[in-house]
């Protein structure tokens, strides 16, 4: 039993933004969204809370045959307007990675009492994906070894801060922006208090991944429901 629960593992969903039509690429249809959850409750999967999948892969907590957890990139208004309502009435879990530089300041992103409305809502957790969402591989060639340094550290560091502040939040998972990291950035995330880091590299997250480095599903609406 402790040799089947050592080889753990889930599917982790990442959505991003949330639409009556498909806008653009990284926004699905809320109809699809939708359909897509009714699908997977029909073939057997259940929805866990994020941390609670955590568990199971790291921390040796039995998890069912079909685990599966739902996170949220980006900080989209429509994440408020759209996604809002279903989980409230599906009884969702759901992860929301933001940015805070844009919170309240971006016209596409919510503000903090939208964030403060979600974070009441029984299943849904706020948490990191660095201060605003940079790429790090184009910082690293642009500035000196000292400057990046500098740079990663505010960028990791400074969303802790904010979400406390605001949002009373302990963030200790890191969604990388563009799926982007390296064992430095590995490093420098631990040292910044974050104990998860998620990329967007298409497959189950197992028990044998990486702390930093737990892959998840990148979900668009070109996917629809029979290819998601």
């Amino acid at each position: 039993a402790s040799a089947r629960i050592s080889a753990q593992s889930a599917a982790i969903l990442c959505y991003h933004r949330f639409a009556p039509g498909a806008v653009d690429s990284m926004t699905l249809r809320t109809a699809v969204f939708e359909q897509q959850i009714t699908r997977l409750r029909a073939e057997g999967y259940q929805f866990l809370p994020l941390p609670v999948v955590l568990e199971g892969l790291y921390q040796g907590v039995a998890l069912p045959d079909k685990a599966i957890a739902i996170t949220v990139d980006d900080d989209h208004r429509s994440v408020y307007t759209e996604l809002r309502p279903i989980i409230v009435r599906e009884k969702l879990p759901v992860t929301l990675f933001i940015y805070p530089s844009a919170i309240s300041n971006a016209s596409y992103a919510m503000t903090w009492e939208q964030l403060a409305e979600m974070q009441k809502i029984p299943g849904v957790d706020i948490q990191s994906q660095t201060y605003w969402h940079p790429n790090f591989k184009t910082e690293k060639k642009r500035l000196s070894p000292e400057a990046y340094a500098a740079f990663v550290k505010k960028q990791l560091e400074l969303p802790r801060t904010i979400l406390y502040r605001k949002l009373g939040v302990n963030a200790t998972l890191l969604s990388w922006p563009f799926g982007i990291r390296d064992t430095t950035l590995d490093q420098a995330a631990a040292s910044a208090g974050y104990r998860y880091g998620f990329t967007i590299d298409g497959r189950d997250a197992s028990s044998g991944n990486a702390p930093y480095a737990i892959p998840r599903y990148l979900v668009v609406d070109a996917q629809g429901v029979d290819g998601f």
